[in-house]
């Protein structure tokens, strides 16, 4: 699409030789070891795949947010959704607030070292009682000389047991609803604890619960403004809404490509699967839910820059339309691959089970509807 320069397509190729040559390799080993080394992050920051939408100042490479879509897309192909989690919480929803919203001396202690591949970050703002209502949140800061002294739980935190620091979101007033819930940057510390939750998929990702007990944060690690971090959160699920879609476009592609080798190249009754006109239709029909996949997030992402991050239709549609469409063409994918598509062998048992948290993650499907209902005035 012209969405993407030759400029563009010049980084693709080169993503996409490094993470077939340096991560698919050990993509069935992280994941039964239940997790990726530290290392992954210092080795993608050395060739600046870190921060690609970010200044040169900071350490980036002064790109925008076509260059970081590539990189997403691109990501599918390391082989294991867990991996690809890790590495997009840390670049997608754990620096972009800092970035947007974070002092000099916040983007410099937490932004640039993130960068580097020196810190690992994460968003926390899930809890074991609120989920899709962040307006439910019970974490909560005390006002203490210097700072703040906070409390409380987070659940489903990625990279959280692993990360430097969390972004936070916790509850700065007993005002109920959305007002009241500020933001803070949280180093690891005594008072912090986390633990790893076993999952369906992402089995290479670090997912955490974790508790807060009498953390002291000082002020200068609250980010953007008291009282004001709903606006913060809104801000922030646009892009990784839209990171979501661009990873199961990714995702479809690459279980479109590996089916369709798989079927040319297994015989069945004396000729190849492709000879069959039943299943030469549900590639048809995989190809076509991809390309339609494509074009819907290729349309948001557009808007989205164009717009400088003001697309809440557009994103939310097309974070709808992929991700169970995803899960859909797995199943596809794997029906044809027969009883080799349920064996870890072929991995795209691994790729289904992956894709299944599409339409529950970043703002689960009907959360997605009912945002829609609103913005189109229903």
């Amino acid at each position: 699409m012209s969405l993407f320069t030759d400029e563009h397509e010049a980084l693709r190729e080169s993503i996409r030789r490094y993470i077939l040559a340096e991560l698919r390799p050990h993509a069935t080993e992280w994941e039964d070891a239940r997790g990726f080394p530290d290392s992954v992050f210092p080795a993608l920051a050395e060739r600046g795949f870190l921060g690609l939408k970010y200044p040169e100042a900071l350490g980036g490479q002064g790109g925008d947010y076509l260059h970081d879509a590539v990189f997403i897309e691109e990501l599918a192909h390391c082989g294991s959704g867990g991996v690809a989690a890790g590495i997009g919480a840390h670049v997608n929803i754990a620096t972009p607030p800092i970035a947007k919203f974070g002092t000099d001396d916040q983007k410099a202690r937490y932004l640039a070292p993130a960068i580097a591949g020196e810190k690992i970050g994460a968003l926390a703002i899930t809890e074991p009682d609120a989920g899709s209502d962040v307006a439910g949140l019970k974490t909560h800061a005390r006002r203490v000389d210097g700072g703040w002294v906070i409390n409380g739980s987070k659940m489903f935190i990625t990279n959280g047991c692993r990360a430097h620091f969390w972004v936070t979101a916790v509850k700065t007033t007993a005002e109920g609803g959305h007002h009241g819930i500020s933001f803070f940057i949280i180093d690891r510390q005594d008072g912090v604890t986390t633990s790893p939750i076993e999952k369906l998929g992402w089995h290479a990702s670090d997912t955490a619960l974790m508790s807060f007990d009498d953390v002291f944060v000082p002020e200068e690690n609250l980010l953007g403004r008291e009282n004001e971090g709903f606006y913060l959160i809104m801000a922030n699920f646009q892009w990784e809404r839209l990171a979501m879609a661009l990873g199961a476009v990714g995702a479809m592609q690459v279980a479109y490509d590996r089916t369709v080798a798989f079927a040319q190249s297994r015989n069945a009754f004396g000729r190849p699967l492709t000879g069959f006109q039943t299943l030469r239709h549900k590639l048809a029909d995989v190809a076509t839910t991809a390309h339609c996949a494509r074009v819907v997030t290729y349309d948001a992402l557009e808007r989205f820059v164009r717009t400088e991050g003001d697309a809440v239709k557009e994103v939310t549609m097309a974070k709808l339309a992929t991700q169970r469409a995803c899960f859909d063409v797995m199943d596809t994918c794997l029906q044809i691959h027969g009883g080799a598509g349920y064996m870890e062998e072929y991995e795209i048992e691994r790729m289904a089970r992956d894709a299944r948290l599409g339409p529950i993650g970043g703002g689960t499907d009907e959360i997605m509807r009912e945002i829609l209902a609103k913005v189109l005035a229903l």
